[in-house]
C-alpha cells in the first residue's frame, strides 16, 4: 500500500482588515491568532490585547494593513460578564487556582450593590501576579510559578459601569465596562473582599472592546467550515478600529498629498485623533459616494499632521 501523496501547503497572502473572533475557553490569544491567519493565508496578523486562556469571547483580530491601527483597539473601553465565585479565594484569583480561604457567604443584594459601586470611577488597581505584565523582560506569571512574589505599583484604571445581572446566593454574575489595562480578576477578589466573604472569579467573557460587539464574532468551529471566500468575507475594513473618531474628508489633490506626509490646512477645531479619506480611486454606483481610508492624524493650530499612513499600494487594496 502505498502512502498518500501529501496535499501541497498553500502559500500565504496579503490580506487586509479586522476578524472579529469569538475565542474559545482554554486557548491563548495567541493561539487564536495562528489558528485564523492559517485558515485565511494571511502573511501579517496581530490581536488587540490579550485574553487569559480561561476566558472567552471577543477578540479583534488585525491583518496587514490593519495592523498599523491596532492600538486604537488596545486603547478602547472593554466590556465584559463575568461570574464570581463568592467564599472561596484561590491563589490565582480565578478557578484555575488552589483554593486558599473559605468564608460563609451571608450577604444581601443591597450589600452587594454597595460593594460594587465602591469600585465605580478611577480607581488604583494592582496587577495580579499570575497576568501577562512584564517584570525585567519576563511575565509575572513565570515569577508567580516559581513561587516568587514581585513588588508591583497600582495602576490608575477606570470602571465604568459594573450592573448585577444575577445573584444566587454564592454565585455572583455581573456586567463590567471599563479603560484598557483592568484585571477583572483582580475587581472580583476586591469586590469579594468588600463583601466580606472573599470571591475568585469563575468565568469570565469579553462582550464589547470599543464599539466593537461579540454578537458580530465568529467562532473558530464556524470559521474553519466556511470556504476561503467566505472567510474572506467575514474581514471587516481596517478602519472598523476607529469608528469613534472623527472624520476628515480631503479632495484628491489634497489626500495625494496627505500621503506623503505633508502637512495640510484645515478650518477645524483643534482634535487629538482623527481619520482621514480622499476619494475613492475606482467609480461607484450613481447616487453612492465613496471614500478612500488614507489613515489617522491629528489637528493642531489648524494643520492636518499625519500619524499613522497607509502606503499608496495599501490604499488601492483595501478599495479592491
Amino acid at each position: 500500500m502505498t502512502n498518500p501523496v501529501p496535499r501541497p501547503r498553500q502559500p500565504r497572502r496579503p490580506l487586509h482588515g479586522v476578524l472579529l473572533l469569538d475565542k474559545p475557553v482554554g486557548w491563548t490569544s495567541n493561539d487564536a491568532l495562528q489558528k485564523a491567519k492559517g485558515l485565511l493565508r494571511a502573511e501579517k496578523g496581530g490581536h488587540t490585547g490579550t485574553l487569559d486562556p480561561l476566558a472567552t469571547g471577543l477578540l479583534p483580530l488585525c491583518f496587514g494593513a490593519a495592523t498599523k491601527f491596532s492600538q486604537a483597539s488596545l486603547d478602547a473601553d472593554k466590556s465584559y460578564r463575568a461570574t464570581l465565585k463568592l467564599g472561596q479565594r484561590t491563589s490565582t484569583g480565578d478557578r484555575e487556582g488552589e483554593v486558599v480561604e473559605t468564608r460563609p457567604v451571608q450577604v444581601e443584594r443591597a450589600a452587594i450593590a454597595a460593594a460594587c459601586a465602591r469600585f465605580v470611577g478611577p480607581i488604583e488597581q494592582l496587577p495580579p501576579m499570575h497576568s501577562a505584565l512584564k517584570h525585567e523582560g519576563r511575565a509575572l506569571y513565570d515569577y508567580a510559578r516559581a513561587g516568587v512574589e514581585v513588588d508591583r505599583s497600582t495602576r490608575r484604571i477606570t470602571i465604568h459601569r459594573i450592573d448585577i445581572v444575577d445573584w444566587q446566593h454564592d454565585c455572583l454574575v455581573i456586567d463590567v465596562c471599563c479603560s484598557k489595562g483592568t484585571y477583572i480578576r483582580t475587581l472580583a477578589e476586591d469586590i469579594g473582599t468588600a463583601l466580606g466573604c472573599g470571591a475568585h472569579l469563575q468565568d469570565l467573557r469579553r462582550t464589547a472592546s470599543g464599539s466593537l460587539n461579540v454578537n458580530d464574532a465568529v467562532t473558530i468551529e464556524a470559521l474553519a467550515a466556511m470556504d476561503e471566500a467566505a472567510r474572506e468575507a467575514r474581514l471587516l475594513p481596517s478602519d472598523v478600529l476607529l469608528s469613534a473618531w472623527p472624520a476628515v474628508h480631503l479632495p484628491n489633490d489634497e489626500a495625494g498629498r496627505f500621503l506623503t506626509g505633508l502637512r495640510r490646512r484645515v478650518a477645524l477645531a483643534d482634535t487629538p485623533a482623527v481619520r482621514v479619506y480622499g476619494p475613492a480611486g475606482h467609480p461607484q454606483p450613481q447616487g453612492h459616494e465613496a471614500h478612500a481610508f488614507l489613515g489617522t492624524a491629528h489637528i493642531t493650530a489648524g494643520e492636518l499632521i499625519a500619524d499613522r499612513l497607509l502606503s499608496p499600494l495599501e490604499v488601492q487594496a483595501l478599495q479592491a
